[in-house]
């Protein structure tokens, strides 16, 4: 069985929607950009995932090396009232049909129009590890 996400956590992931900095890295290189993001639990043994669409440098680097991490936190004027961080291995989903399907779960999150960035394409993260912090 999958390694658990603890439920503070997962409470943190599926809240109010912020924004999660996704690092990549390619040639010893990091990278960090901002995205939107959806949280799915643990589903029987698999493990627990996180959807972000993408393209550009952060889609070209999961492609060489699919080893991401992500930063969440919710802050009040600056000052942060929790963090998490997420390391997983990501994947990127192909598929025309999922990547619209993904794309309108993350933008109706968020409240966008659901055909937003209808271009960008869906990079599912496995969960490895998630660790947090609350202020």
């Amino acid at each position: 069985m999958a390694d658990s996400v603890p439920d503070e956590v997962e409470e943190l992931l599926t809240g109010d929607p912020v924004a999660a900095h996704l690092a990549t890295c390619v040639d010893d290189r990091p990278h960090a950009a901002p995205v939107w993001f959806r949280y799915e639990p643990a589903d029987g043994d698999d493990r627990p995932v996180i959807e972000v669409t993408t393209t550009g440098r952060k889609l070209a680097n999961v492609r060489e090396n699919p080893r991401v991490a992500l930063s969440i936190q919710d802050s009040d004027g600056g000052h942060p009232e929790w963090t998490v961080t997420v390391r997983g291995t990501a994947t990127v989903v192909e598929d025309e049909t999922e990547n619209e399907r993904a794309n309108r779960r993350i933008n109706r999150r968020y409240g966008a129009d659901p055909d937003d960035w209808a271009g960008n394409t869906l990079v599912r993260i496995a969960v490895g590890s998630a660790s947090h912090r609350t202020y």
